[in-house]
């Protein structure tokens, strides 16, 4: 069954995961996706692992599985040649290099528009496409920092904290692919292409949108940082009688019946400390250690059962190896396995989103350094001799030692 994004071809200049996951998600869902890298540039994101236990680099395979890998030499003209013969026949650019970067290597936007107006151009930038600081660099760590949400993560006398995992990269590549797909769809109605730009700070501005637009209406109102999970009780981090921790979830006061039913304290519908939101908000140290005792009496996975049995919400604290195990993960796929060509199978955080019709899966590891030059170039119509000549010249593939 063909995917939906089957011939589709994306020409990928990205680096690092900014962008590079972007042009993963759409691999997955069938788009042939060709990662361009320097001989003497290959992607960083080539070096680092996890843990250093295993030779697969877990950080460069989540962001470039499903695609193909070819080697030019974008400071040589002949390189810069082949990469507008490419870019001639493809629907999709992606880059996170800046803007001068791209114009000195002749792969700025004018440039392959020129070539191909209905190329769809993306660009995963710092800062945006305008603005004083358009054309600074960025990082994951500077995005967070500048987007306002280190502000409200950590303890309240403590220091700012980033949040634990590259969030600005990944909100920043999800929000390239959702702008590749809706460029993609403006070019099947109209047949026109464009330039797009989706920045690491954009995302994170996003991904706060009540919060920061809360402040906004408020007379630039800041939440303050909390402890744990915030002062409501029936929205808050507690911890079992195994030392284990669960979440729940439960602010409204249609929740407040059920609530006071499983812990057995039903007198807490009548208790005047307790019986409303406004009043559970106002005395809410007294009830977090009203259930930081009962909580304490179980385990966390039997309450988190009694709640889910009594249909109210609550969910585990899971670490990374529960993550894996959770059997939810695993039956809809958010935990799948990808066939290794040189070993048995590897498991890898599978898609995010379910198909009925045409469901997308990661069909490979990311490719070696250059794996599919040749590949690429035939199918561009270049001949034997024509790879020979431009490999000799240095301005295509993997240099040889």
């Amino acid at each position: 069954m063909a995917l939906p994004l089957q011939g589709i071809r994306v020409l990928d200049m990205t680096i690092w995961q900014q962008g590079t996951y972007a042009t993963a998600m759409l691999a997955d869902m069938g788009a042939d996706v060709i990662k361009i890298e320097g001989p003497s540039a290959p992607d960083p994101g080539r070096g680092l692992t996890s843990d250093g236990k295993t030779p697969l680099g877990a950080y460069f395979h989540s962001h470039n599985r499903s695609k193909r890998g070819i080697v030019l030499e974008l400071t040589k003209p002949e390189g810069r040649e082949v990469l507008h013969r490419l870019a001639k026949d493809a629907d999709v650019f992606v880059s996170n290099m800046r803007r001068r970067a791209l114009l000195k290597l002749g792969a700025d936007y004018e440039t392959l528009s020129k070539i191909n107006p209905r190329i769809i151009y993306g660009r995963a930038s710092g800062y945006g496409p305008n603005g004083p600081d358009a054309d600074l660099g960025s990082m994951d760590i500077l995005a967070q920092a500048r987007g306002g949400i280190m502000s409200v993560t950590g303890e309240p006398d403590g220091w700012p904290k980033p949040v634990g995992v590259p969030f600005a990269d990944h909100v920043g590549a999800m929000s390239m692919a959702f702008g590749l797909m809706l460029a993609l769809y403006h070019r099947e109605r109209t047949g026109e292409g464009q330039q797009l730009d989706a920045s690491l700070l954009a995302g994170q501005l996003c991904i706060q949108s009540f919060n920061i637009t809360g402040s906004l209406f408020n007379d630039s109102w800041v939440p303050p940082r909390r402890p744990r999970a915030g002062t409501s009780a029936t929205w808050q981090v507690y911890k079992g009688s195994d030392g284990k921790h669960f979440v729940i979830g439960m602010n409204g006061q249609r929740w407040w019946p059920g609530i006071c039913k499983a812990l057995g304290k039903t007198e807490w519908l009548t208790d005047e400390r307790f019986s409303t939101v406004a009043a559970r908000i106002a005395n809410a140290p007294a009830l977090i250690g009203e259930f930081d005792a009962i909580f304490a009496t179980k385990t966390a996975d039997e309450w988190v059962k009694l709640f889910s049995e009594a249909d109210l919400m609550a969910a585990r604290v899971n670490d990374y190896a529960e993550v894996a195990q959770d059997p939810q993960n695993q039956e809809n796929g958010y935990i799948t396995e990808v066939e290794r060509p040189d070993g048995p199978p590897v498991k890898m955080v599978g898609l995010p989103v379910i198909f009925g019709k045409t469901p997308g899966r990661i069909r490979s590891l990311a490719p070696e350094f250059g794996q599919h030059t040749e590949e690429v170039l035939l199918e561009a119509g270049y001949s034997w001799p024509e790879i020979e000549a431009l490999r000799a010249n240095g301005a295509v593939g993997v240099p040889l030692e």
